[in-house]
């Protein structure tokens, strides 16, 4: 049990005792006491004065009081300030949770509840490599699934790999017509590089072809189109030309892109690449044999990309396998009568009723979109598993899709509705501004994986650190933990609901909000208990006399863990863990590094006695297995020396 638990057990005692009122422990209100004031715990007694007839300053004496008769072994001394009540802790409660939990390298971890989760994160496309944005959903899905298991839950880390559709057949075009047979072994290019290589070729040929389309339909010349797109783009270059348009660039500029748009699925190769996925569907032999040998060339680059991240799954889903039960699902609901179809074929939902819209689930041709593959994993996943919950680790920009996902399940009575719970983030832009896979302007994972690692030897080498002791392959593991120790905490350490701008330069330093500042302070713990060397009785010592303030702080905060995971959990935010490591990271180099005339105050080998070299080590201990738990359960390895 808690401190903050104990306390509230204590005060729900106090005030039935005191007042005969039976509150909940939810009822209790406790903060952190302010710097300014003595003591560790504050309880807010305001709302109890509604049956203590009292004022809040009589009514906080009486239970201060009370608490410190009754419980002397957790409650040393109180102090009030109007409503506030200010609890000193015992020493010895502080002195006894170190003793139990120094030695313990799985602090915090909860027992299994019986419930469980499966989180679905990076779900990348096969026709591009990872690339930054993908970094933050691998980091975050990832370090989400670990809180929960923290937690106590029971978790299944799952990805689905989106692998046909209408971008898939984009890159398999392009290879054919433009890539002369080229393969990953033949050209030496990593199999996911090549395959986004081909896809950013199809869409710089589609603007080329693009271009002279707007051109005619800038003119008034709408030959490219036929049926409802002619009265479709004909509304739209009549709009461009009002004169309250013109002045707004805005609305210019939404309306060139929805003719952009349109003129880009007139191009010729366009037109190709959805035949291409009609054959697909339809089980054309020749265009599933290109296929399966570009998704492999994909596959083997991305496990080597996983491998990089230190990132894995428990179970893969294919939209391949999964867009079919999609179907079976749309059909179920056309007989049901939640969907239903229009004249050109194409299946929908009428949502408007939800205050949402119409949505697509299939395509006039029988051809599946995102939706329709959506519904088929959703009820193979709880076929599969009964999960509890299905987390979803998709970006921002996905908010009104998961909201429609949920919709539509539940309209279709799926079991699986209830649990569906989209934890969305903001995009990652890098300081010149968005990426975009269209024109070939992100930052793959793997480059910015080797650019994190040189810049973690640069660094290092600039520290003036002596690098003598390491051998080549020690340093080599030196640099690759703290580059990516770097790049997983500066995007884990951001709020996910919040957009951010990565910059590598920031991500690295020694003496920043950084992993490598967190990295170093778990160095420096190990190198001091190898200089203190084995300490006889130190599993059965408790430390009997007064605690100095930072011993008392660094306990304190060491016990306040398991809280932090729980809060990580409710937020489903990493950056919580990230923030409380940091904070810890900082008091212990507070502790360190103290002195008074020269001289340590909390020093180890030079401790006063023997009992306070015993209790700092302790203290030492634990707060290194802290710092290693945080920071495991954000996928950061933390190094034995730096």
């Amino acid at each position: 049990m808690s401190v903050v638990q104990s306390i509230r057990t204590a005060a729900v005692a106090a005030l039935k005792s005191l007042y005969d009122q039976q509150v909940t422990e939810s009822d209790i209100a406790i903060n952190i006491t302010k710097p300014e004031f003595e003591g560790e715990y504050t309880i807010v007694v305001f709302s109890f004065t509604k049956f203590s007839r009292q004022k809040p300053e009589e009514t906080a004496q009486r239970i201060g009081e009370y608490l410190v008769s009754h419980n002397p072994e957790l409650i040393a001394r109180f102090n009030v300030v109007k409503g506030f009540l200010n609890l000193s802790i015992n020493d010895a409660y502080w002195t006894k949770f170190l003793q139990t939990y120094y030695g313990d390298v799985n602090i915090g971890i909860q027992p299994a509840n019986g419930k469980r989760i499966m989180v679905e994160y990076s779900s990348p496309n096969t026709n591009k490599p990872l690339h930054l944005g993908h970094l933050r959903n691998n980091f975050l899905g990832y370090s989400i699934a670990e809180i929960m298991k923290a937690n106590g839950f029971d978790v299944v880390k799952a990805n689905l790999v989106n692998d046909r559709g209408i971008h898939i057949c984009k890159s398999m075009l392009a290879w054919q017509l433009f890539a002369h047979g080229d393969t990953p072994q033949s050209s030496g290019i990593k199999g996911d590089h090549l395959v986004g290589d081909y896809y950013v070729k199809f869409e710089s040929v589609v603007k080329e072809q693009a271009e002279p389309i707007i051109d005619r339909v800038l003119e008034n010349d709408f030959a490219d189109f036929d049926g409802a797109d002619v009265e479709k783009i004909g509304k739209l270059v009549t709009a461009l030309h009002k004169p309250e348009v013109k002045e707004d660039k805005e609305k210019t500029g939404k309306i060139m892109d929805d003719i952009k748009e349109m003129s880009r699925n007139k191009t010729e190769i366009m037109q190709q690449a959805k035949i291409m996925l009609q054959q697909w569907e339809a089980g054309n032999h020749e265009v599933r044999e290109l296929w399966a040998t570009m998704n492999s060339w994909v596959y083997e680059g991305f496990d080597q990309t996983y491998k990089r991240l230190g990132i894995d799954f428990d179970k893969m889903y294919y939209e391949s396998e999964t867009y079919l039960l999609g179907k079976d699902l749309v059909a179920e609901g056309l007989e049901k009568g939640v969907l239903f179809r229009k004249e050109d074929n194409s299946v929908w939902i009428d949502l408007t009723a939800d205050g949402l819209d119409q949505k697509l689930l299939l395509r006039g041709d029988g051809t599946s979109v995102y939706m329709t593959q959506d519904l088929g994993t959703a009820r193979l996943k709880y076929q599969d598993y009964h999960m509890d919950q299905s987390v979803y680790v998709v970006a921002d920009e996905q908010n009104y899709h998961f909201k429609v996902l949920q919709l539509i399940l539940s309209k279709l009575g799926e079991p699986s509705a209830p649990g569906i719970l989209h934890l969305s983030y903001g995009m990652v832009e890098l300081p010149h501004g968005r990426m975009k896979s269209r024109e070939g302007t992100v930052v793959d994972a793997d480059d910015m994986i080797t650019e994190m690692v040189q810049t973690a030897e640069e660094k290092t080498k600039e520290s003036g650190k002596n690098l003598d002791a390491f051998s080549e392959d020690e340093l080599h593991e030196l640099y690759d933990t703290v580059g990516m120790g770097g790049l997983k905490f500066f995007l884990l350490r951001v709020d996910p609901k919040k957009k951010m701008i990565f910059d590598p330069k920031e991500s690295i330093d020694l003496h920043g909000f950084t992993a490598t500042f967190i990295q170093y302070a778990h160095a420096r713990i190990k190198s001091i208990i190898r200089e203190v060397g084995p300490v006889a009785d130190l599993a059965g010592f408790i430390y009997t006399g007064e605690l100095l303030p930072l011993e008392k702080e660094l306990i304190i905060l060491n016990e306040q863990f398991p809280g932090i995971l729980a809060e990580a959990y409710r937020e489903l935010s990493p950056s919580v863990i990230a923030s409380y490591i940091f904070q810890l990271a900082q008091l212990f180099n507070s502790f360190y590094g103290e002195k008074v005339d020269g001289v340590p105050t909390y020093s180890i080998l030079r401790a006063a006695t023997e009992e306070k070299k015993k209790l700092r080590l302790q203290i030492i201990m634990m707060t290194a297995h802290t710092i290693a738990q945080g920071m495991k359960l954000l996928g950061i390895k933390v190094p034995e020396r730096m």
